[in-house]
């Protein structure tokens, strides 16, 4: 059953590779240049794609996390900090905002966009230091806010987010509940239906102080056209497939949001109800709240407090773990849990520190993002 868990995972997450979704949308060939500004953890792998297409006429950046590769040509690859934004954050913003006043009228400004844009390109707002702004960062990743209320803070403390950088065409791999377009990235190239007003109210509702410079408003209006190319909806639907093939029925569990924990018991509830032969498949966003300083992230709290749920039902197994191959400080994509009790569970919960303890999933990463993917078997 745990390599019938692999397969099921596996196939949700090729469902949504750049190699296999991005190609379709790509725009016809521009007069000029196709300058290429990819941005977010998929971002090397959708900007190889743009390369292959297009050739010599492909310019342009693509900014991923620290550590990772991506094979291109003609595409500068950058590096810049996540979750947290840091120096090389700032530069990469920058590079981004240059590359799009240069283009010509007859180049097409094509931004390729993924989850973790928002740390990945920072800007922060007029008078607000870097130092400030990784502090909120921070505060805001450990409060549980979830993660259209962090964007749209970034989005009124930002000089790029929320509408702010001028493409001709967007291309995202959406990894929010519901496909926001101001959420993917905090939305660097899409109007912003948020106001200054919410965004400080989400500040005082979690407990945070708020900084004295760098807010402002919006742009209500853009240019450019959007589109989402990928999201969570592909990978559920590919993995249901899966596991209909491997002889399980599948029972859709929806994009989930809420504290990881209540989530996992919740679903573990579920299968325990659940017939024989059953995948319970679910996809979202969870959220964590970090109390402790341990490491681990919402995918190995989902597992441990699905795991000590299911205890002593050998016969139900599951995998929670990212897309894209990292879950939160864990070091890996995820956990395996059910079929033997995991020592020490409860008290990883409670120190945060639940990488200790877990049945880790390490997958590496996988080139594409569209957030949790979550599978329950129940044996025949």
């Amino acid at each position: 059953m745990r390599a019938d868990l692999g397969r099921i995972w596996s196939a949700g997450v090729a469902a949504c590779h750049p190699a296999r979704m991005l190609p379709p949308h790509l725009p016809a060939r521009p007069d000029g240049r196709l300058v290429v500004l990819a941005v977010g953890k998929a971002a090397g792998e959708m900007a190889a794609v743009a390369e292959r297409r297009f050739g010599e006429q492909a310019t342009g950046i693509a900014i991923v996390p620290h550590g990772a590769t991506a094979t291109l040509e003609r595409i500068a690859l950058l590096h810049a900090g996540h979750p947290v934004p840091d120096e090389a954050s700032v530069a990469a913003a920058e590079t981004l905002l240059a590359h799009a006043a240069e283009a010509g009228p007859d180049d097409l400004v094509l931004l390729l966009l993924s989850g973790g844009a928002s740390a990945l390109a920072c800007l922060p707002g007029e008078g607000l230091a870097l130092a400030e702004k990784q502090a909120l960062t921070r505060a805001l990743l450990r409060s549980g806010a979830p993660v259209g209320e962090i964007n749209c803070v970034r989005r009124h403390l930002s000089r790029i987010k929320g509408g702010r950088l001028s493409a001709d065409l967007t291309l995202a791999i959406s990894d929010v509940a519901g496909g926001r377009p101001e959420d993917i990235g905090s939305g660097p190239s899409v109007a912003d239906p948020t106001t200054l007003a919410e965004a400080q109210a989400v500040l005082s509702r979690y407990g945070i102080a708020p900084p004295a410079s760098g807010w402002s408003e919006t742009p209500k209006s853009v240019t450019g056209a959007f589109r989402i190319v990928a999201a969570a909806a592909d990978a559920l639907a590919a993995a249901a497939g899966e596991a209909r093939r491997l002889g399980y029925r599948p029972i859709a569990l929806g994009e989930c949001t809420g504290e990881a924990r209540d989530i996992g018991r919740a679903h573990a509830e579920a299968a325990l109800r659940a017939p024989a032969g059953s995948a319970l498949i679910s996809g979202g966003e969870l959220t964590v709240t970090i109390t402790g300083a341990g490491r681990g992230g919402p995918n190995v709290d989902y597992a441990l407090a699905a795991g000590m749920t299911l205890e002593g039902r050998g016969d139900i197994v599951g995998l929670a773990a990212d897309t894209d191959g990292l879950d939160g400080t864990s070091g890996a994509a995820g956990a395996w849990f059910g079929g033997t009790p995991v020592a020490g569970a409860q008290a990883a919960l409670a120190a945060n520190d639940g990488a200790a303890r877990a049945d880790l999933f390490v997958s590496g990463p996988t080139g594409t993002n569209v957030n949790d993917l979550r599978i329950i078997l129940i044996a025949p």
